[in-house]
């Protein structure tokens, strides 16, 4: 799935069933649904689930929280704007 595709699914009522948690997560977020998000990323397991964990706690302006998420994602803090990230995620993500 290319980021287009991606951007061009949150019309839809649900994510695609292809998607990794870590995505779908990303997917709840790109329509607003912090909760839902979250519950998927605290439920879920990894490098990956832990980015988008990081994102949304950014998102929450919940910055302390936001860098242990990033820590444990092994990824450097972010600090542009917040679409720019979301795109950054799922770029990579949908790379692997």
């Amino acid at each position: 799935m290319t980021l287009s595709e991606f951007k061009r699914s949150l019309a839809k009522s649900k994510p695609p069933t292809s998607l990794t948690p870590a995505l779908q997560a990303l997917w709840w977020a790109g329509k607003d649904k912090w909760d839902q998000a979250h519950d998927i990323v605290m439920n879920g397991s990894g490098k990956d689930c832990a980015w988008v964990h990081a994102y949304l706690h950014r998102v929450e302006g919940d910055l302390g929280n936001a860098r242990y998420w990033y820590r444990e994602a092994e990824k450097s803090a972010a600090s542009g704007p917040l679409q720019g990230e979301w795109e950054a995620i799922a770029r990579a993500m949908l790379a692997s």
